[in-house]
């Protein structure tokens, strides 16, 4: 595979011969439902990616297999002598629960995408970094994601942006690899793994404890057109309204926050203070579950975000210089990314069962 950015669009590289016939065959096991979506993912060694991609939130199943490659139905031994196949999972996923652009950022954070036929300690053509799709439609968004993934790497991103031409299911012994030999070899970061796993237990417990009945997913598409320009740019693109001149900031009366996208409560007014940043403050959210915490570095800045966890909507960031009697920390969030509902109209707005917040 040529060293070379193909962010410029989905295109073909040159991890194996370009001129070779490639078969174009699928052979899976899993099969996607109603309203489920699929995604190849080319990380290495399929054994950590299957682990990894098969935690996250939101993924119905995994399978390991051989994708793209030059020979029929190879085996695990033919593939290491270079069949042309990368090893690859098949995801199969819920995207009213993960959006591919979601699934393609965690899968980012376990490869290097600027090494060619490579991953970790394994060195070959199997082991080239590919994003395959099945969906045409998808093309745009991985080809989107990798121009972004570019900005953050000096040397030129290799990862590889394709239609799925063929795909062979591996061999029994290697599905659940890792749940089979918990010890075995894993070119993924452990802790990225267990991240996932408590991510979607967090998910569970909040499904379970703070739903009140309901369920809050992802928006669709209808939902989204429903919102402001500034609603949806703060919201699906990370962007960040003024300071002062916004909706909340100065909003001290008692009631819930919820997410403008779905919904779900996220923040209650007995948590809001006055921080005199110019944007709605809050010394945590209704429970930890119901968010999601990771590390930006935009603007040449570390700094962490906070996102709706049942959405994906980004919401604004967390800083540890809030009020040390009210735990430290400071929820800077964006009122474009909030609904407020004064206490007095929960019941008639359908969050009633959201009233007894107010008496813990």
């Amino acid at each position: 595979m040529a060293a070379t950015s193909l962010v410029s669009g989905c295109s073909s590289s040159s991890a194996r011969d370009p001129n070779a016939p490639v078969p174009e065959e699928i052979f899976q096991q899993l099969v996607k439902g109603n309203g489920e979506s699929e995604i190849f993912l080319a990380g290495g060694c399929f054994w950590g990616t299957e682990e990894l991609m098969r935690n996250v939130r939101g993924v119905v199943d995994v399978e390991v297999g051989y994708a793209n490659g030059n020979t029929r139905n190879p085996t695990y031994r033919q593939v290491c002598r270079d069949s042309g196949h990368a090893e690859t999972v098949h995801v199969v996923y819920n995207p009213n629960e993960v959006s591919l652009t979601e699934l393609l950022e965690i899968f980012s954070q376990s490869i290097d995408p600027t090494t060619v036929n490579r991953q970790g300690n394994d060195v070959g053509v199997q082991y080239r970094t590919g994003i395959y799709f099945s969906d045409a439609a998808d093309e745009s968004v991985v080809a989107d994601f990798l121009k972004h993934l570019q900005e953050k790497y000096s040397e030129p991103v290799a990862v590889e942006c394709l239609p799925i031409k063929n795909f062979y299911r591996a061999e029994d012994e290697h599905q659940r690899y890792l749940v089979k030999n918990p010890n075995g070899y894993c070119h993924v970061p452990r802790s990225l793994i267990d991240e996932q796993v408590k991510s979607k237990a967090a998910c569970a417990f909040a499904d379970k404890n703070f739903s009140r009945g309901k369920i809050f997913g992802k928006p669709d598409e209808q939902t989204l057109e429903q919102l402001t320009d500034l609603q949806r740019a703060v919201t699906q693109q990370a962007a960040t309204e003024p300071p002062f001149r916004n909706e909340y900031d100065a909003e001290f009366r008692a009631g819930i926050y919820v997410d403008v996208t779905n919904g779900q409560p996220l923040f209650i007014s007995a948590d809001k203070f006055d921080s005199g940043c110019g944007w709605p403050a809050f010394s945590k959210p209704i429970d930890k579950s119901l968010i999601d915490e990771r590390t930006d570095l935009t603007f040449n800045m570390r700094r962490t975000e906070v996102r709706a966890k049942a959405s994906g909507a980004h919401l604004g960031h967390v800083f540890d210089d809030g009020p040390k009697n009210l735990g430290g920390l400071r929820y800077c969030i964006n009122s474009a990314s909030l609904r407020f509902i004064p206490r007095e109209k929960m019941q008639t707005e359908g969050y009633g069962e959201w009233l007894n917040l107010f008496d813990e």
